[in-house]
């Protein structure tokens, strides 16, 4: 698994779904369907500068695949249960977004064990 790749695609989505909430959503959403939407946006963004570092590091020889695969769960099940929700998704979907955080966390560690080497 390419983390540069990832990040650079998670990148693309997660600006284009900022921009989708800011134009076409805006207007269309409950305003705590769009603070949800907005916090997905964050949080898949800010995981990206952290895997182009675990891919940067994977470059240098580091073992970052634990690393990678728990930020891209986590992104997944943190900011794609949001956007779900915020769309009118079903409610089983919320406890699936604090898996998706823990995920996120996990990953973080993941990185910093890595990056120890």
């Amino acid at each position: 698994m390419n983390a540069l790749v990832i990040a650079a695609i998670s990148g693309a989505v997660g600006v284009t779904a900022g921009a989708f909430g800011a134009h076409a959503l805006k207007t269309q959403l409950a305003p705590e369907a769009l603070a949800a939407w907005e916090t997905a946006v964050r949080y898949q963004l800010l995981h990206v500068p952290a895997l182009l570092a675990a891919g940067l590091l994977a470059r240098s020889g580091g073992e970052v695949r634990l690393t990678v695969w728990l930020f891209v769960l986590g992104t997944l099940l943190f900011s794609g249960s949001l956007y779900a929700l915020a769309l009118g998704g079903p409610r089983w979907l919320g406890p699936v977004t604090p898996v998706g955080g823990v995920a996120l966390i996990a990953g973080w560690i993941a990185l910093a064990v890595s990056a120890r080497g």
